[in-house]
């Protein structure tokens, strides 16, 4: 009797287990940067290919990366929203063009020389945001994933806030909604912008 007592326990603590797992969401990954400095890079501007933009080069400011490219599908869904975000506030929206071309699987990386890969990427992001509008204040170019890899990128789209001093306040992974631009992202931009 004791017995079945300790079996019916175990499978009632698994079963709750298993509900309180099942009430999680996935892309609520926490991000062990949040709290810290955003991690240093120097590359490529979209808009002005010879010159570079650096977290350094944004102290001073309360301001988004947005992690994007053109072949995801997500990013589409979040685009428009942040097309009007950009419209309505002066908070810096910076996009970082995640491995335009490597990620789009369509390409044989070992049969392209690198500035045909670097002539590629940049003619796709152009073309994208020519498209459907371009929401950012610059876009930079992380052609190989690795600035991606230095910030945890896992997919594309995910959003950092960062503020003034450099340091990593929130990672969004996903596209941002209009509800978690409106109660999450907006009040913490308020809060950072004091």
């Amino acid at each position: 009797m004791n017995r079945y007592f300790w079996i019916l326990g175990g499978f009632a603590a698994l079963v709750a287990l298993l509900a309180v797992g099942l009430n999680l969401n996935p892309r609520d990954v926490p991000s062990p940067l949040v709290g810290k400095p955003a991690p240093a890079f120097a590359l490529n501007v979209l808009a002005k290919p010879e010159t570079t933009l650096a977290p350094k080069d944004m102290q001073g400011k309360v301001w988004l990366l947005n992690v994007w490219a053109s072949w995801c599908v997500s990013c589409r869904q979040e685009h428009p929203i942040l097309v009007e975000f950009s419209k309505k506030t002066d908070v810096p929206l910076i996009g970082l063009n995640y491995k335009e071309v490597r990620g789009d699987g369509g390409f044989d990386m070992g049969k392209m020389p690198a500035d045909e890969e670097k002539r590629l990427a940049f003619q796709r992001a152009n073309k994208w945001l020519a498209d459907h509008g371009d929401p950012y204040t610059l876009t930079v170019m992380d052609l190989d994933g690795r600035v991606g890899i230095d910030y945890g990128v896992y997919g594309v789209p995910e959003t950092y806030v960062i503020d003034k001093a450099g340091i990593i306040r929130m990672k969004h992974t996903g596209p941002i909604t209009p509800d978690v631009l409106g109660k999450k992202i907006m009040p913490l931009l308020a809060e950072l912008g004091k």
